[in-house]
């Protein structure tokens, strides 16, 4: 009879604890960490955010077609087949996440020219990028479930990013992060 209770109570306690905690930091939000100077001077390493996952499940079951946004700071793991996805911590070899903005949305045009950002013919107005080289890029139209991502930190060899391992898929991509949990509290500038 106790051996009854014992498992009673231990899943009352993982379905009651566990599950919930589960089902929020996968479907809902999480916190996430900025490691490096990519996105410099918008964020700095060391930077909490607050990653809304629930934004890619919507979409994906169409119900948020308004997703993501240009200007969005998306948070996503690179392509695959990309030399830059994977990284090699204590022997493990994983994907890891980045954090960069949303420039060119599926069937936009996006081109760097005179150093310069250019989506559909139109040159952007980026108040929140770095001064710094950025090389010029030849038309690229973005396809349907693909996005193209630039860090803020326009700085040569500062940010890995669309110029580097092309478009990044919507699958690969877990939120938006655009609230600063810590040090300095706050909405992040589109």
């Amino acid at each position: 009879m106790a051996d009854r209770a014992s498992s009673s109570s231990w899943r009352a306690w993982v379905l009651g604890g566990l599950l919930p905690a589960y089902l929020l930091t996968t479907f809902g939000f999480t916190l996430a960490r900025v490691r490096g100077d990519s996105m410099l001077p918008t964020l700095r390493s060391g930077d909490a955010l607050l990653l809304l996952k629930y934004p890619r499940w919507l979409h994906a079951a169409g119900l948020w077609r308004a997703y993501p946004r240009r200007g969005d700071l998306l948070v996503f793991k690179a392509p695959a087949d990309s030399g830059y996805a994977y990284e090699t911590v204590y022997g493990v070899r994983h994907r890891p996440y980045n954090i960069k903005r949303v420039l060119g949305l599926p069937g936009d045009t996006v081109a760097i020219q005179d150093g310069r950002v250019q989506v559909n013919g139109q040159v952007l107005a980026e108040s929140y990028a770095s001064e710094g080289f950025v090389q010029d890029q030849a038309a690229q139209r973005v396809p349907p479930g693909k996005v193209w991502v630039l860090g803020d930190n326009r700085r040569l060899g500062e940010s890995l990013d669309s110029r580097a391992y092309g478009l990044v898929s919507l699958r690969d991509v877990a939120g938006p992060a655009g609230l600063r949990l810590w040090p300095r509290p706050g909405l992040i500038a589109r």
